[in-house]
């Protein structure tokens, strides 16, 4: 298997990653653009561990309703727990391309880091569509890994590591693509923001500095990267951090559309 497998194991980690400064900042930005309002219904695709979807039920309150809809087992799992206080909130397991949801059903979407991963992502985009109400508003969040950049002693082990991580995932650029996929999908109104995630410092509130050991542990035989040069190459980006010198740095687009 080339992607992640979000198994009990990468969703406790995933959860930890969650909870760094810099999540905490994207989660803020995905919340404002939504613009959930007291009363309304939210669909989280792919709600992995829950966070969105506990913190907009505290937004729509007791007389609106949040949907989380996950494929993984472990990350609904976690989910269940954090939202356990939240009457509001439903989790059910599914696939963005198949959504567990009725028709014109929903005020507002939101799909962070997740279509990504999705084979076709259009056909995801046009299950949100169908999910939403007319005038629904829908909010898509994913990374262009081909904007990552990290200072390196070792750029060609550098330019390996990072072009096997692209492993992790179907689209490594997909953001490219969202534009037209959204209008396809019969959205209006489509907009893009770039978000820029970098640091200087080894900083583990960083989103740089946290995806390093998931980049260490994922390349191990991948693109004829050993152990060793895995550990070797972590082991360069926090001696670089110690000497002052670390660098990271990657660009985040978020889309937002209506529904007609």
């Amino acid at each position: 298997m080339s992607q992640v497998e979000f198994n009990e194991e990468m969703a406790a980690r995933v959860e930890a990653l969650y909870r760094i400064g810099d999540a905490v900042r994207r989660r803020q930005i995905v919340r404002a653009l939504l613009g959930a309002a007291s009363g309304e219904r939210i669909l989280d695709v792919g709600c992995g561990p829950g966070f969105y979807c506990a913190e907009l039920a505290e937004e729509v309150g007791p007389s609106g309703s949040v949907v989380g809809v996950d494929s993984s087992p472990a990350m609904l799992e976690l989910a269940a727990r954090r939202c356990a206080g939240h009457e509001g909130v439903e989790l059910h397991p599914g696939e963005a391309r198949s959504l567990p949801v009725d028709d014109a059903s929903f005020d507002a979407a939101l799909c962070v880091q997740v279509l990504e991963y999705v084979a076709d992502p259009t056909v995801a985009l046009a299950e949100m569509h169908r999910a939403l109400r007319p005038g629904g508003r829908l909010v898509v969040w994913d990374v262009d890994w081909a904007t990552v950049s990290l200072h390196a002693l070792d750029p060609a082990l550098n330019e390996r590591v990072l072009r096997a991580w692209d492993e992790h995932l179907t689209h490594p650029s997909l953001p490219r693509t969202l534009g037209p996929r959204l209008r396809s999908a019969g959205f209006e109104e489509v907009r893009m923001a770039a978000h820029p995630f970098a640091t200087c410092e080894l900083d583990p509130e960083t989103y740089g500095v946290a995806l390093l050991p998931f980049i260490a542990a994922f390349v191990v035989g991948r693109n004829e990267i050993t152990d060793e040069q895995a550990q070797g190459w972590i082991s360069e980006q926090q001696q670089l951090g110690k000497l002052g010198e670390f660098y990271f740095s990657s660009t985040q687009l978020c889309f937002t559309a209506t529904k007609p």
